[in-house]
């Protein structure tokens, strides 16, 4: 059950507990909006590009980005509420983005929001790497 919490035990704060699986809560948020914002706008046969693309789908992915990369700095803070509300934002974002790709690939929203996410991550992670994990 992995694919449902990606998160090992001292990181249980970070899940929700759903017919006795673990289910990551940001994950909870994302995966289900991503599907339902990448199939409405095919039902709408939304365009491709819209004007504002590129700062709504940095402005929805970033709370997520930081809200995460606050969570591995403080481990013990923020909230699966927190983390719900990032992750359906976060699907919104990427939702468009995967619903243009999949038309014309490497939109500029896309490698936006993978700039982003790379600038952002990389440090993060460098920085909290060596960090030893609670036993």
């Amino acid at each position: 059950m992995f694919w449902l919490s990606h998160h090992h035990p001292d990181e249980y704060n970070r899940t929700y507990v759903l017919a006795g699986a673990r289910v990551c809560a940001r994950c909870l948020g994302t995966y289900p909006v991503l599907a339902a914002v990448f199939l409405g706008l095919f039902a709408l046969k939304a365009p491709l590009q819209w004007s504002w693309d590129v700062p709504v789908g940095l402005g929805l992915t970033l709370p997520a980005l930081l809200d995460w990369a606050v969570g591995r700095f403080r481990p013990a803070s923020g909230s699966n509420a927190v983390r719900t509300l990032t992750g359906v934002l976060l699907g919104a974002g990427l939702g468009r983005s995967l619903h243009v790709h999949v038309q014309h690939p490497l939109p500029a929203v896309l490698l936006a929001q993978a700039l982003l996410v790379t600038g952002v991550a990389v440090p993060v992670i460098l920085a909290t790497y060596r960090r030893p994990r609670p036993e």
